[in-house]
């Protein structure tokens, strides 16, 4: 295809600047056609046809003349620099017509094709007025994206002829994690960390930092009662602890082949991350220390530890495009190097698949050598597909042989993970909807049992 031919189909297909007829006009060529084919039939010349069809071209040409120039239309895009994957945001465009004729549009943004794209967008702008323009888009993966090009059409009240400009307004957008859960917890954790009806409640022991002085409430430990503000105040008063801060918490994501296994809404690396962010926005806020490793056949990404709700932001902007890769992981080599880097007492908190994991002889034995300095736990996403097929009842051969099969894997996978546990290698898996409670649960237990 020739360069003028691709410009010439580009047009058509909304993606170049030019002029196009409309239906409008395309329906009155064939009428015209029509009429004229009967006309013929009766005699009339080629002639007096060819005469008409060039007459009303340049009649309909006139149009043009009762619409803005493309000069005279200015463009803004209005968006987010961050959007979080998954959820619907919205996009504006300002546009501005000074001219003295109104006009009917169709316009198409470049977005990529990963995120929902509801075009074309319709609508009328009035003369001498501007207008916002908005629609809502959700992007399905993370990453950073490029939007520059936004697509024009826009046509007079005759709607002949439709002309069509292209206009750069370059942005970049951000797709990072869906943060619904660490905002929810950020904004009321005590609520978020209800787990199977049972609440994450501070230590008993009068272990650890002192937090504050409050009334004694039935229940409370006998041995917390502050004797010299009881008797200054009249009323029985207690001390309150809680877990010592400043605690390392090294937050581990696999983000190898079997990470991309797909959920009912995105794959097992997506919701790692989003507890991961949770689990390391609990941590900051009580005021330890969270680094974070991403790893798959080889370190992907090291953010090294530090405190403070502003190191969130470090985090965020760290991993948010990490991707699965198609290779298996190499848990040997991420261990071997936490024993490089990490050099304090830090609890290990990996995300990763527990079935793999369970396969790695080789990572039992750094672990072992780790287990003198740190404490290691495990979390991964329950294997909802092989727990039905233990439930099953089988209806013939075939299902008796998968239901078998499933709970083989089950009896293998029990054994496995009990024997790291008697090695003192804590491992759980949880259902993908309450992966992070789960592991903000099991983070605030450590803390509280004082494991650190």
């Amino acid at each position: 295809m020739t360069k003028s031919l691709k410009s010439l189909w580009a047009r058509f297909l909304f993606q170049d600047r030019g002029i196009l007829p409309t239906n409008r006009l395309l329906w009155i060529y064939f009428l015209l056609t029509a009429v004229l084919a009967i006309l013929m039939a009766g005699n009339l010349s080629w002639w007096y046809c060819f005469t008409l069809n060039l007459i009303v071209f340049l009649v309909s040409l006139g149009d043009l003349f009762f619409s803005p120039k493309k000069t005279q239309l200015s463009f803004k895009r209005i968006m987010m620099e961050e959007m979080e994957r998954g959820l619907p945001y919205t996009v504006s465009m300002e546009v501005k017509n000074p001219s003295m004729y109104s006009i009917s549009y169709r316009l198409i943004d470049s977005l990529p094709q990963s995120f929902i794209r509801p075009f074309p967008v319709k609508g009328v702008i009035p003369k001498d007025s501007s207008a916002r323009i908005s629609y809502e888009t959700t992007a399905v993966d993370r990453g950073k994206y490029e939007i520059n090009k936004l697509y024009f059409r826009y046509r007079s009240v005759f709607g002949l002829w439709e002309k069509q400009t292209t206009v750069e307004l370059p942005e970049t957008v951000k797709v990072i994690p869906d943060l619904t859960e660490t905002k929810q917890y950020l904004e009321n954790a005590q609520q978020f960390l209800l787990y199977e009806g049972v609440k994450i409640r501070k230590q008993l022991s009068g272990a650890g930092e002192f937090a504050k002085i409050r009334n004694y409430v039935v229940g409370d430990d006998p041995r917390k009662i502050n004797w010299r503000q009881t008797a200054k105040l009249r009323e029985v008063m207690t001390n309150e602890y809680e877990p010592e801060h400043g605690k390392y918490i090294t937050i581990l994501l696999d983000c190898g082949r079997m990470m991309g296994a797909e959920l009912k809404k995105g794959n097992r690396l997506e919701k790692a991350l989003e507890a991961a962010l949770t689990v390391a926005a609990a941590a900051l806020q009580k005021g330890d220390y969270v680094a974070v490793l991403a790893f798959s056949k080889d370190i992907k990404v090291y953010v090294p530890p530090a405190k403070g709700m502003a190191h969130m932001q470090t985090i965020l902007q760290s991993i948010y495009n990490v991707k699965v890769e198609a290779a298996e992981s190499n848990y040997g080599a991420v261990l071997q190097y936490i024993e490089m880097v990490q050099k304090k007492r830090s609890l290990l908190l990996l995300f990763s698949d527990v079935r793999t994991f369970l396969h790695e002889e080789s990572a039992l034995i750094y672990l072992k050598r780790l287990r003198a300095r740190h404490l290691f736990f495990m979390i991964g996403v329950e294997d909802q597909t092989l727990i039905k097929r233990t439930k099953v009842t089988p209806a013939d051969v075939q299902a008796a042989m998968l239901k078998s099969t499933a709970q083989q894997q089950m009896l293998f996978k029990k054994r496995e993970k009990n024997k790291w546990v008697r090695q003192g290698l804590q491992m759980i898996e949880a259902p993908e909807e309450k992966l992070a409670v789960t592991a903000v649960s099991q983070y605030i237990e450590i803390m509280n049992q004082n494991l650190l």
